[in-house]
């Protein structure tokens, strides 16, 4: 590559200030306002087989990609022009969907038996987590902003004010970093949700699995490294450092969070995600590593890399916040795993009566447990598990408000994953978790996502564990029954990892063969628009297996 292009191709994505936490969240919202509108049109008119993919591509790819290019500084108008065609559509009458099966909400004794239980924290089976399609929505919706943002940020049509700071400031790029890590964590809670007993499980077995799993991680992230320096790429030298990479941030993380299993037994996962924020904090503060950080000369490997291993503290905190949101939203109830902790906390009393309950061996689960036991089938009260979200959301904002109100870190930095930082991505990938969670709840109203209560005892109405059962192959497969989320979105959530490496190379491969910094916005939009069908084709075209299970 030309060093004069080189050069200026760095000083074009450096030295940024970011945009404001509002403008970012107007940029998101037409993420939500997309769903909305797909949502609105699947209950309300027929739909065609033939375009399921390049309809999906129009309403959840185009809007992701117009938001953060020709509408990145005017997202109002977008969502505008996105709103006004949902609450036409909501006018229609909703399609016929099937009716709920009559025995969905039949209070049986074996129903009672393990409600009871599950209130209790006394199940001793692994349960079975089904889909969530408000997660998958988020997912893949993160997913999607993230390909998108790392090519489109070497055209002028990208804003600079949505591309990564330098060192304080708040840019949907920025962000990007941030909800990828809070998204990984999230789906780390399934096997603590599933057997919360891993968490008491030896470590050193539990170490060696993570290793062996995140060593392909390691792999590319040196690969990586060897392929920039080879082909003279260029580097933003300030967002990681000379030779570290996101990859090996990613690879490290899991590995520290087995490490505090232990302390997750006695403390909320939340409260020792806050307790990890603030000791970087003060670390940064009162240690010398923010001051290391930005003015440390880089004569050494430490020194060199000092973003990636200072920030590395930060984005643990941010796993760990959330690893807590998945065992809020992937269990059965929102304080399922907190009563299973307290549980394993209790001292060693008398074994409790074994409880068989009726259910079939065949299961998905890939947690190792101490000995054999039953897969529990239990339904999610997402009602209570919005109400839980929004408190949590709450709290997120309000303490991001505490933080800025009293100048505690400086401000938002990317760049030192500071606490403003961590509670900013918390706030926001919560936040927009609810809005996936509430539209789900709207469009696709089902019993079986909410709690149900009998109107003459008053008391909770619980499905009977064996239409659960016997339903379980039918949810997941219409979404018109709220299922499942739309197939290209499922599609790009199964494959996240492979798709971020494969977008990871095709952009390289573009910047390679054309200098974009200097290609006019309807040019970059061909590019663009090209290379987002691409990865959807690929993902569509994989929907139906796994690529690398990760």
């Amino acid at each position: 590559m030309d060093n004069d292009y080189k050069t200026s191709k760095e000083a074009f994505v450096s030295g940024m200030t970011g945009s404001s936490v509002g403008h970012i969240n107007m940029v998101s919202l037409s993420a939500l306002i997309s769903i909305a509108l797909y949502s609105a049109l699947k209950t309300r008119l027929p739909t065609s087989k033939h375009l399921h993919f390049l309809g999906e591509v129009l309403l959840l790819i185009a809007p992701l990609l117009a938001s953060v290019t020709v509408f990145a500084n005017a997202p109002g108008k977008l969502c505008l022009i996105l709103l006004v065609p949902t609450l036409l559509l909501l006018l229609l009458p909703r399609r016929e969907a099937g009716p709920y099966l009559p025995s969905s909400l039949t209070h049986s004794r074996a129903s009672s038996r393990d409600s009871t239980a599950l209130k209790d924290g006394n199940i001793s089976g692994i349960i079975s987590i089904p889909p969530l399609p408000a997660l998958t929505t988020y997912r893949s919706h993160m997913l999607l902003l993230t390909f998108l943002c790392i090519l489109a940020v070497d055209f002028p049509v990208f804003p600079r004010s949505l591309a990564k700071c330098e060192t304080f400031g708040a840019s949907m790029m920025d962000l990007g970093v941030g909800a990828f890590v809070f998204s990984q964590g999230i789906v780390s809670a399934i096997p603590l949700v599933k057997n919360p007993q891993h968490l008491t499980e030896p470590l050193l077995p539990k170490v060696t699995v993570v290793l062996r799993k995140c060593s392909p991680l390691l792999l590319l992230g040196l690969l990586r490294t060897i392929s920039v320096k080879g082909t003279e790429y260029p580097e933003h030298v300030t967002e990681y450092g000379v030779h570290w990479n996101f990859f090996i941030t990613l690879a490290l993380i899991p590995i520290l969070q087995v490490l505090l299993h232990p302390a997750m037994i006695h403390l909320p996962i939340s409260l020792l995600g806050v307790l990890v924020a603030i000791s970087h904090q003060l670390a940064l503060s009162t240690g010398g590593l923010q001051r290391f950080v930005l003015e440390a000369p880089r004569v050494g490997v430490i020194s060199a890399n000092k973003e990636g291993i200072v920030s590395v503290t930060g984005y643990l905190a941010i796993h760990l916040l959330g690893l807590s949101t998945g065992t809020l939203v992937l269990a059965p109830t929102p304080s399922y795993f907190k009563r299973r902790r307290q549980q394993l906390a209790r001292p060693p009393t008398a074994p409790p009566r074994p409880r068989t309950p009726s259910s079939d061996s065949d299961s998905d689960d890939e947690t190792p447990a101490p000995s054999p036991a039953p897969v529990l089938e239990q339904r999610r009260e997402n009602d209570k598990t919005a109400t839980e979200l929004c408190s949590y959301a709450v709290l997120w904002w309000v303490f991001l408000g505490a933080l800025k109100l009293f100048g505690i870190g400086g401000g938002i930095s990317r760049r030192m994953v500071n606490i403003q930082y961590i509670i900013w991505v918390a706030a926001y990938n919560t936040t927009f978790l609810l809005g996936y969670l509430v539209l789900d709840l709207f469009f696709f109203p089902s019993p079986l996502s909410k709690s149900v209560y009998s109107p003459t005892s008053k008391l909770k109405v619980h499905p009977d564990p064996d239409m659960l059962k016997a339903t379980r192959h039918l949810r997941g497969r219409d979404h018109g029954a709220g299922g499942s989320a739309p197939a290209l979105l499922e599609a790009i959530n199964k494959n996240g990892l492979v798709l971020f490496l494969l977008a990871n190379v095709m952009t390289g491969l573009i910047n390679l063969s054309m200098q974009t910094m200097y290609m006019s916005d309807w040019s970059a939009m061909i590019v663009l628009s090209l290379y987002a069908f691409s990865i959807s084709a690929i993902a569509w075209t994989c929907r139906h297996r796994r690529l690398w299970k990760f």
